[in-house]
């Protein structure tokens, strides 16, 4: 039954009690609109298509997204990177203000305009599936009750499948921008990167062809330098894997730190820990770097030599193209499939051939 109360000049609090269902209340400035809510809402109830919105009316959109960081997202394997977006997330208070009942297609197309504006569509693509995620998880886990707009909201075109691959030169001059960065006795560091993983997680990325995730996650226990083998207990795509390493593979993982070398006469000690001591937004950040040290050096070369500097040079570069580049490479070693895809982790041979990508002038070579 519903009940209308006046609660000073201009408020009119609106109640409906059902049994069997939670006391709804509302408040209104005008005694019709409070009228107005509770025929809609007896009309739910008395249909069975009642939905409880006080959660949704209650909370915004930014309650609900620190809510998830909490709660949620440190149990993902991809937590930091996902906490990395829904701090994007949280700096639109146009969007992120309003009340969870508040988020439509509209709210959500213009935040889109927004970020377009900013980042490419890739980017935003990415945001549009945390975002739908935190949603559906609130209505799922939290009875917040507001209909998910994501799958009614046009997406930014899809980037094109990357291709990128690095020239010899390019190569080159990225190693030896991870190179460097010593603190000197003066308290200053040499140019160089001052991280001294970035430089072994390169070498090892472009021999292997592992995850960015699977390398910071590698562990001394799941290694075996007799065997030359490394065992993955947890991918992208949830299964298993054991990764076969090359000799030099096996070299930069004894250059390693971490690696305690086994002495003359005694028994080999138990290797244990990560094998690599560094967080991914640290990897992220000394990679761009890198690339930026690599550039300049390279356009400061050709200055010096006077030669003209080729465009493009190490231009739109990320550090997973280094599993394109190391794919391609074990595609010229591995040229059945199968044994390339259970090198790489791919399930889906479809994926894999996004990741394969031979020169031209290598494959003119085999025609003869």
């Amino acid at each position: 039954m519903g009940t209308i109360t006046k609660r000073g000049e201009l408020q009119w609090q609106a109640k409906v009690r059902r049994r069997g269902f939670p006391v709804q209340s509302r408040t209104f400035m005008y005694k019709e609109d409070a009228e107005r809510w509770v025929r809609s809402i007896e009309r739910e109830l008395d249909t069975s298509g009642f939905i409880d919105r006080k959660g949704a009316e209650k909370s915004t959109l930014a309650e609900i997204l620190i809510k998830y960081k909490a709660e949620v997202t440190p149990a993902k394997k991809s937590a930091e990177i996902e906490s990395v977006k829904i701090n994007v997330l949280l700096r639109d208070k146009a969007l992120v203000d309003l009340k969870m009942s508040a988020v439509s297609t509209a709210a959500v197309a213009a935040w889109r305009d927004r970020r377009l504006k900013k980042v490419s569509g890739s980017t935003v693509n990415r945001e549009f599936d945390v975002l739908s995620t935190v949603l559906n998880h609130a209505r799922r886990e939290w009875s917040i009750h507001v209909e998910n707009p994501i799958p009614y909201v046009k997406r930014p075109e899809k980037a094109r499948a990357r291709d990128r691959r690095f020239s010899l030169e390019e190569e080159r001059y990225l190693l030896e921008a991870l190179t460097g960065g010593e603190r000197q006795q003066d308290g200053t560091f040499t140019k160089g990167a001052r991280n001294p993983w970035l430089l072994p997680l390169v070498q090892l990325a472009l021999e292997t062809a592992m995850r960015r995730g699977e390398l910071l996650a590698l562990q001394w226990d799941h290694v075996d330098l007799k065997r030359r083998t490394a065992h993955l207990p947890d991918t992208k795509n949830g299964d298993a894997r054991t990764v076969p390493l090359s000799t030099k593979a096996v070299a930069i993982l004894k250059s390693l730190p971490t690696y305690v070398k086994p002495q003359v006469g005694k028994p080999a000690p138990h290797q244990a820990g990560p094998a690599f001591q560094t967080t991914a937004m640290a990897l992220r950040k000394g990679f761009v770097r890198a690339v930026e040290r690599a550039q300049q050096q390279y356009l400061d070369d050709c200055k010096a030599a006077k030669k003209k500097a080729k465009p493009g040079f190490l231009a739109d570069v990320h550090f997973h193209d280094t599993r394109h580049e190391a794919a391609s490479r074990l595609a010229e070693k591995l040229p059945n499939l199968i044994e390339l895809s259970a090198v790489t982790g791919h399930r889906d041979l479809r994926m894999l051939k996004r990741y394969y990508h031979p020169r031209a002038e290598d494959l003119a070579k085999k025609l003869g």
